[in-house]
């Protein structure tokens, strides 16, 4: 082989590894940046995670919505609602927003929620609306939760839902969610079903026990009740 064909040989073996090098490390560059800058961004579901990975954040549509874990348990139940959840160092859920809306038989059928978890367990704050068969609620709630953890509750829902003959099913659902604990409701702030402002206090067994009402004709009351949910007193405007 002649000399200047040699020459030309090395020195394309040469270009071929300095280009692909070159390509590997724009490549990498490319996808290790830290910002990125996109114009639109069409997708089904996108998590965003630790960089040890840990999900901390679910955008995802109705059909591939997480289903929530909690004391490391994931949930095994379908949840069709479109939004955004969030989980914390631990990687369990602490709450999140959820949008649904559609008629049904002509009616339209809506809810929306924005809950904040307490830790391994339900939501202990939230802000949600309601529609449905032409009566709606909206306002903001705070309940009462254990101190232990959800993740029994969560092993006995998932057990239970691997059961194959329906009644069987049904039946250790039942069970499960009886003995969990009480998640009572103490404070609802907000517009009731019938068109009233109502701000309900509740005692430790989610009971209401003082409501202050202005009710859809404009009339102010305010209601004293016992345990039995009886009104024992009743204050007016004259």
């Amino acid at each position: 082989m002649r000399p200047s064909l040699r020459r030309q040989l090395a020195f394309f073996r040469i270009y071929t590894i300095v280009s692909s090098l070159a390509l590997i490390g724009l490549s990498t560059a490319a996808f290790t940046q830290s910002t990125q800058t996109f114009g639109h961004i069409s997708a089904e579901r996108l998590d965003i995670v630790d960089a040890n990975g840990t999900l901390r954040m679910v955008i995802s549509n109705k059909d591939r919505q997480h289903p929530g874990v909690i004391e490391g348990r994931t949930i095994d139940r379908p949840r069709p609602y479109a939004g955004m959840l969030f989980f914390n160092e631990a990687g369990d859920e602490v709450g999140g927003l959820t949008f649904t809306g559609r008629e049904v038989d002509g009616q339209p059928r809506a809810n929306a929620g924005m809950m904040f978890d307490q830790f391994r367990q339900d939501q202990t704050i939230g802000i949600s609306y309601q529609e449905s068969n032409g009566r709606r609620s909206a306002g903001l709630q705070v309940w009462d939760r254990a101190d232990t953890g959800l993740g029994t509750l969560v092993d006995a829902l998932n057990a239970a839902n691997k059961l194959t003959d329906r009644a069987e099913r049904d039946k250790a659902l039942a069970a499960a969610r009886a003995a969990a604990p009480a998640g009572p409701r103490r404070l609802f702030v907000g517009k009731n079903s019938d068109k009233a402002a109502i701000v309900s206090l509740a005692d430790a067994e989610g009971r209401p026990r003082l409501n202050i009402t202005v009710d859809a004709t404009g009339n102010p009351r305010i209601e004293f009740l016992d345990a039995a949910g009886k009104v024992v007193n009743t204050l007016r405007v004259p």
